[in-house]
């Protein structure tokens, strides 16, 4: 069989904000009761959205980190959400959240199998100790991204910042596993 088109997931987008002000956790917490926040455990809360699904940590300093969306602007929408909750509960954040995404997951289907031993021999950059973990484990320097690759052809990749690095990275390390006959179509 020929190869296939690899299909993409993005699984969870993490993007870092901060409002560059002081907010009185205590007072969020009052205002939202179905916000998280155990300061003795964890100095930030937990700030749950439906819609777009996520949750956003808050800390005391403004900063705060999403994770849990499944595109680079849902992830960016989900802050802007929580600072206008934020605001319509009276909590007074005088700037908008600067967001910056500092990692996106995705999970790709090669549609084939690879070979890992054959792959830790060949490729550059990469680490297979199946005793310690069931994939090769691969350091793209160009998009820079770290790629899991599975025996399955299932593959995690990890590290991009821009949705863009994750199709070229896939694109990349599945043309050099198919140049270096490593894949397997059924």
């Amino acid at each position: 069989m020929a190869q296939t088109k690899p299909i993409i997931s993005i699984v969870n987008v993490v993007a870092s904000a901060s409002v560059e002000q002081k907010l009185d956790l205590n007072q969020i917490t009052k205002t939202f009761p179905d916000v998280e926040y155990h300061p003795d455990v964890f100095p930030g809360l937990v700030f749950r959205l439906y819609s777009p699904k996520s949750a956003t940590l808050i800390f005391s300093s403004g900063k705060m980190v999403c994770t849990g969306s499944k595109s680079e602007e849902l992830a960016k929408k989900a802050v802007k959400t929580v600072v206008q909750e934020l605001r319509k509960g009276g909590i007074k954040v005088k700037k908008d959240a600067i967001v910056s995404i500092q990692n996106i997951v995705s999970s790709i289907n090669l549609g084939g199998k690879v070979n890992l031993e054959q792959a830790a021999r060949t490729l550059p950059r990469s680490m297979y100790e199946p005793e310690q973990f069931p994939g090769l484990i691969h350091r793209m320097l160009d998009p820079k991204t770290v790629i899991l690759i599975f025996a399955s052809g299932k593959l995690v990749c990890v590290g991009a910042k821009l949705e863009t690095e994750i199709h070229r990275s896939v694109h990349q390390i599945h043309s050099l596993l198919e140049e270096k006959d490593l894949m397997v179509y059924d």
